[in-house]
């Protein structure tokens, strides 16, 4: 089997809507896919019919914004969790709200030297996505001022850039917590992205396990070789799932569906430790 458990669609900032995610990984020869969208489930129906339409399996998913103690940004991938858990939809919204106030402060201190504005942002969301510096970088590259989304984000729109503006998020292993009340199973998303920008050092993994913390996604583009291999050694230390994905965004990104892969035996003892929601088979 050949599983991707890291994608994107319009919901968040991938540039295909779920269903065609799910077509666009059939094609790429994907057995099963999780679909893990910012802050949101709202593309869970749609992946899971087309899904059982083209015959793979979806896992559904949701990649939880957080923020270290020291400031420092970290992704945690919800598998299976229960959509409607309360506390985990309050913090969602909470997250989401604060990230629409930080997306107007950065278009107004962007139309200072751009030629954009919050109308033009607005073009490149989705209805009902949960917006963030990804539909910025689309509007710069709309108005001719960067080639592409990678360009926006290494210059203008990088976390040291005057143009920033950081948002409310959760502390990580709040966020595990949550998502290990809501029935999930609690995935550290590519934790050793250094080219991402700052890194979380082994105080905060630790903190995560003790919260909860069910695997690493080591395998993915992002994590240099050599950092790979301190998570394998910290999965095995700690009895840590290993995942591997490719975290696809359509055109959004370089990423290719299936690029990096999971294990079988990793997806079962996902579904064996979740109790929020099923996956979705054909």
């Amino acid at each position: 089997m050949r599983i991707d458990l890291h994608t994107h669609s319009t919901v968040s900032d991938g540039t295909q809507p779920p269903a065609e995610v799910m077509r666009s990984a059939k094609e790429a020869g994907l057995d099963a896919v999780a679909l893990t969208d910012h802050d949101s489930t709202a593309g869970w129906q749609e992946a899971a019919d087309a899904a059982r339409e083209l015959g793979i399996t979806l896992v559904p998913g949701m990649e939880v914004s957080c923020r270290s103690s020291e400031g420092i940004s970290v992704h945690v991938l919800s598998y299976l969790h229960d959509p409607a858990s309360p506390e985990l939809l309050a913090e969602i919204a909470r997250s989401r709200s604060a990230r629409v106030s930080r997306a107007e402060m950065m278009v107004q201190r962007l139309s200072e030297d751009f030629p954009i504005d919050w109308e033009l942002v607005q073009q490149h969301v989705a209805p009902g996505a949960t917006i963030g510096r990804p539909h910025i970088a689309d509007a710069l590259v709309a108005a001719g001022v960067v080639p592409n989304r990678s360009a926006a984000f290494s210059g203008i729109l990088t976390a040291r850039s005057r143009y920033f503006v950081a948002h409310y998020a959760p502390d990580p292993a709040r966020a595990v917590e949550l998502i290990r009340k809501a029935g999930g199973v609690p995935v550290f998303a590519h934790p050793v992205a250094s080219s991402r920008g700052r890194v979380v050092g082994e105080p905060t993994f630790r903190e995560m396990i003790d919260a909860g913390l069910l695997g690493v996604e080591v395998d993915h583009r992002d994590n240099p070789d050599q950092g790979r291999a301190w998570l394998r050694k910290l999965a095995a230390e700690n009895s840590l799932l290993v995942t591997g994905s490719s975290d696809y965004h359509g055109t959004g990104k370089p990423n290719r569906l299936g690029e990096c892969t999971t294990a079988p035996e990793v997806l079962e003892q996902i579904e064996l430790r979740a109790t929020g929601s099923p996956v979705i088979r054909s």
